[in-house]
C-alpha cells in the first residue's frame, strides 16, 4: 500500500515538473488563422461535403451523355428455338437445318456473342430539373464551406482573445500576489513591534493563500486557452501559446451594420430553396413521356472471342409511365411540402438573424457603458487602496479594511479586463453577423 502511495506521489510530482517545464511559444493571430485555414478539421469536413455534392451533380451528366455497355456471352444449348436462333445469328444455317427432326431435336449448339449497346437520352424533362436541383445543392454547399471558414475566423478571434484575457489575469494576479506578500511583510513587522494581533497577521496570510490559488487557476486557464487554439489548428503537440498582442480595447462603427442577403449562409439557404423548387418541377415533369435513342452492334461465332457474323440495331423509344399507382402523386405532394417548408425556414432564418443583430447592437452599447464604469471603478478602488495602505502604515486603519480594499482593487481589475474581452468579442460577433 505504501509503495502505491509513493508511486502516485512520484507521478504527481513528475507531472507538475513537466507542466512547469512546458514550452511557451509566442504566436500571432495571423499565424493562428493561417494554420486553421490549412489544417482545421471542421473546414476539411465542410470541403468534403462540398466534394460529395459536386460528385452528385456530375452524376446528372447522364441526362445528356450516352450509356455505353459491352458484353461477351457464351452459351451451349439443345433448346430448339435457341439452337436455331444461334445458328441464324452466326449465319451458318443450311438447308439441312430445316429438317423437322433436327429442328425438334437439335444437337448441342454453342454460340458466343460480343455486343456493344448505346442508349442516348433525347428528351428527359424531369432529369433536366433534377440536374438543376443538384447544381443548386452543390453551389449551396460551396457557400456553406465559405461560411464555415468565416465562422472559424470568428472562433479564432474569440479563442485568441480568451488567451489574451487569461494572460492578463495572470499578470494582474502576479502583481496582486506581490502586493499581498508586501502587506504580509508589513503585518509581520507590525506584529513584532506589538502594533498588530496574531489574528490580523493570520488574515493577511489567508489573503496571500487566496491570491496564490487564484493565480494557479489563472495559469490553468492559460493552458486551457492554449489547448483550444491547438485544437482549432489541429496541432497535436499542445504547447502553451503566448499571444504577441496584449488585450486592448478595439473600436468599431456600428451605425451602418446590417444583415446582408448576400451573406454566404443566407445565400446558401436561398440556393437550397431553388433546389427544392427544381425538385418539385422534376416530380411534375415525371408525368410527361421520355424519348430515348438506342443502338447495338453484335458479333456472333461458335468460337470464343470470334465474330464472323455481325449485325446492328438502331431505334428510338417514346415511353410514358401513365400510372404508377399513387406513387408519383404522393412524391409530387411531398416535394411541394418540402418546398413550402424551405420557404418558411428561409424567412425564419433571415428574421432570426436580424433579431440577433439588433440584440448584439444593444449588447454592444451596454458593454461599452459597462467598460466606462469598470474603468472608473478601477481608478477609484486603486486610490482607495493607496489611502488605506498609507493609513495602515501609520496604524490608523484596520487590517480587515486594508484587505477589503486590496480585494476590491483586484476584483475591479479582473472585471475590467473581462469587460474588455466582452466588448471586443461583441464587436467581433457583430462583424461575423454582418459579413457579406
Amino acid at each position: 500500500m505504501k509503495n502505491t502511495i509513493y508511486i502516485f506521489i512520484f507521478l504527481l510530482f513528475a507531472r507538475t515538473l513537466s507542466l512547469q517545464a512546458q514550452e511557451i511559444k509566442p504566436i500571432t493571430k495571423a499565424e493562428v488563422l493561417a494554420k486553421v485555414s490549412e489544417n482545421n478539421a471542421t473546414i476539411q469536413i465542410s470541403e468534403e461535403e462540398f466534394n460529395a455534392a459536386k460528385a452528385d451533380y456530375r452524376q446528372t451528366n447522364a441526362v445528356f451523355l450516352p450509356n455505353i455497355t459491352a458484353s461477351h456471352t457464351g452459351i451451349s444449348t439443345t433448346n430448339p428455338l435457341m439452337a436455331f436462333g444461334s445458328k441464324l445469328n452466326q449465319e451458318i444455317l443450311t438447308q439441312n437445318d430445316f429438317n423437322p427432326s433436327l429442328l425438334n431435336d437439335p444437337s448441342v449448339t454453342r454460340s458466343f456473342a460480343t455486343k456493344i449497346e448505346v442508349q442516348q437520352p433525347l428528351i428527359n424533362l424531369d432529369g433536366f430539373y433534377q440536374r438543376k436541383a443538384a447544381k443548386s445543392k452543390m453551389e449551396a454547399m460551396s457557400l456553406k464551406t465559405e461560411r464555415t471558414r468565416d465562422y472559424m475566423v470568428f472562433e479564432v478571434d474569440k479563442a485568441y482573445m480568451q488567451l489574451q484575457l487569461a494572460y492578463k489575469a495572470v499578470e494582474v494576479l502576479e502583481k496582486a500576489l506581490e502586493t499581498a506578500n508586501a502587506n504580509k511583510k508589513m503585518a509581520d513587522n507590525s506584529f513584532n513591534e506589538g502594533f498588530l494581533q496574531r489574528a490580523d497577521v493570520l488574515n493577511v496570510e489567508v489573503r496571500v493563500t487566496e491570491v496564490k490559488n487564484q493565480l494557479q487557476t489563472a495559469k490553468s486557464n492559460v493552458q486551457n486557452a492554449s489547448n483550444y487554439l491547438s485544437f482549432l489548428m489541429n496541432d497535436k503537440t499542445y504547447v502553451v501559446y503566448k499571444p504577441t498582442e496584449n488585450l486592448s480595447v478595439a473600436s468599431l462603427n456600428i451605425a451602418d451594420k446590417n444583415i446582408s442577403e448576400n451573406r454566404s449562409d443566407i445565400k446558401a439557404m436561398e440556393l437550397a430553396l431553388k433546389g427544392f423548387e427544381a425538385m418539385n418541377k422534376a416530380d411534375k415533369m415525371a408525368f410527361l413521356p421520355r424519348l430515348n435513342a438506342f443502338g447495338s452492334y453484335e458479333m456472333y461465332d461458335n468460337k470464343v472471342f470470334q465474330g464472323d457474323a455481325n449485325g446492328y440495331l438502331i431505334g428510338a423509344q417514346l415511353s410514358w409511365d401513365i400510372f404508377q399507382g399513387s406513387k408519383r402523386f404522393g412524391k409530387a405532394q411531398k416535394s411541394k411540402a418540402e418546398l413550402e417548408k424551405s420557404k418558411l425556414e428561409y424567412n425564419q432564418y433571415v428574421s432570426k438573424s436580424n433579431l440577433e443583430l439588433n440584440k448584439v447592437k444593444r449588447q454592444l452599447i451596454d458593454v461599452k457603458n459597462k467598460l466606462d464604469l469598470t474603468s472608473l471603478a478601477v481608478e477609484q478602488s486603486k486610490e482607495s487602496l493607496r489611502i488605506r495602505k498609507n493609513r495602515f502604515k501609520e496604524g490608523l486603519e484596520k487590517t480587515s479594511d486594508l484587505l477589503q480594499a486590496e480585494t476590491q482593487f483586484l476584483q475591479k481589475q479582473l472585471e475590467y479586463n473581462q469587460t474588455i474581452f466582452e466588448y471586443n468579442f461583441t464587436q467581433t460577433y457583430l462583424e461575423f453577423l454582418t459579413k457579406k
